[in-house]
């Protein structure tokens, strides 16, 4: 039967295997669409294959026997492994064989390019990564702080920016300098630096309820869980108290996954208490330029001394419009892409691309991405 599986762009990567594994499973993945996929995401069910202790599974190109990189998840955290991800490389309109194996040969050490964290020493940061962005978004004890006018907290669930343009990882050493000098991480030495001001705007894909003519959304996180961290993706849970819209109480728990060689980080939120929910982009200065397809918006800015892309996707199902807010109160200004909740549940991905960190030089760059990209998660690949 064919298996539906989410898309995340990425790399490929090959690890070398000193003894040769014995063959549990092949897997064939199909390219339904004109465009090479050289960037994905699959994810393998391994929870009914019962193995030793001492084995690990791998994945092998069926031709080429060479070992791609992946990552074992335990998608529930009950103790068992229940997927294993990986990055196949497929031609435009073809299919790709790779073979599920396990070994008892302890594989080598991948970098854990896709990271994240608690910070409870930057009072209680999640913050997110890999090779390519990063991101942070606030807990409650920032919270209570703005509340009883303490200095140093920050009342929002919008998402923070985090300009990073290196592969390698840089929250902890920019968390640790910041601890040693306070505010060091909003100057670039060369790794790049938070200069994003989020506030009570919506960041780079926060969500809002509108209710009428207003938004409203929640405050802080208030708890969270750490799924998994690797070479491959990284996720986690973020819980949210129930919240007022004008009357109507909403509750959201999100789980937030981002992969490598992305610039977007996938949402799955679970909502109750509306019907339709909107994901914001901060208009900042109000002197970018907002653009939107069918599945897409984007705005693009200049930045300091370079220029900025933020956007957001999702999938038909779940896209309706966009709407450009804009208000003289402070931060509140976002271009929103309005999306239904599905079965109390809704699906997007969000992001952003700097120019100074290499990876899109122009406007229209950016926004053939989110093109390609939207093109992707309405087709995705197969495994046959």
């Amino acid at each position: 039967m064919k298996k539906l599986i989410y898309l995340f762009l990425t790399l490929t990567f090959f690890i070398s295997c000193d003894k040769k594994p014995a063959a549990i499973s092949s897997i064939e993945i199909k390219n339904n669409l004109d465009l090479d996929r050289e960037f994905e995401t699959v994810e393998v069910d391994i929870s009914t294959f019962n193995l030793d202790k001492n084995s690990s599974f791998v994945i092998l190109d069926s031709n080429t026997k060479e070992e791609i990189i992946s990552q074992v998840v335990d998608t529930d955290l009950d103790g068992k492994n229940d997927i294993i991800i990986f990055q196949p490389k497929i031609k435009a309109n073809s299919t790709k064989n790779y073979t599920l194996t396990s070994t008892e040969t302890k594989k080598d050490a991948v970098p854990v390019y896709c990271y994240s964290r608690f910070v409870p020493e930057r009072t209680d940061d999640y913050t997110w990564e890999n090779n390519r962005v990063a991101f942070r978004t606030y807990g409650p004890v920032a919270q209570q702080m703005v509340e009883d006018s303490i200095p140093g907290g920050t009342l929002s669930s919008g998402i923070d920016a985090w300009l990073k343009r290196v592969e390698y990882p840089i929250i902890n050493k920019w968390y640790k300098k910041n601890t040693l000098d306070i505010g060091a991480y909003h100057i670039d030495s060369g790794e790049g630096l938070d200069n994003f001001h989020v506030g009570s705007s919506r960041g780079v894909g926060g969500t809002a309820v509108k209710i009428d003519t207003s938004f409203y959304f929640s405050k802080n996180f208030t708890s969270y869980k750490t799924i998994t961290t690797g070479a491959v993706r990284t996720s986690f849970v973020l819980t949210y108290p129930k919240w007022d819209a004008n009357g109507k109480v909403i509750s959201e728990t999100k789980y937030i996954s981002l992969d490598y060689g992305q610039n977007l980080s996938r949402y799955e939120i679970d909502v109750k208490g509306t019907e339709k929910i909107a994901v914001g982009l901060t208009l900042h200065k109000k002197d970018g330029k907002t653009s939107s397809s069918n599945n897409w918006i984007n705005y693009w800015e200049p930045f300091d001394d370079s220029e900025l892309g933020q956007g957001v996707v999702a999938e038909d199902a779940y896209f309706i419009d966009s709407e450009k807010y804009l208000t003289s109160k402070v931060d509140q200004s976002n271009f929103y892409a309005n999306l239904n909740v599905v079965n109390g549940k809704v699906i997007y991905y969000a992001g952003f691309g700097w120019k100074k960190s290499n990876q899109f030089n122009t406007q229209k760059e950016w926004e053939s991405y989110l093109e390609d990209f939207s093109k992707k998660i309405n087709t995705p690949l197969e495994i046959l």
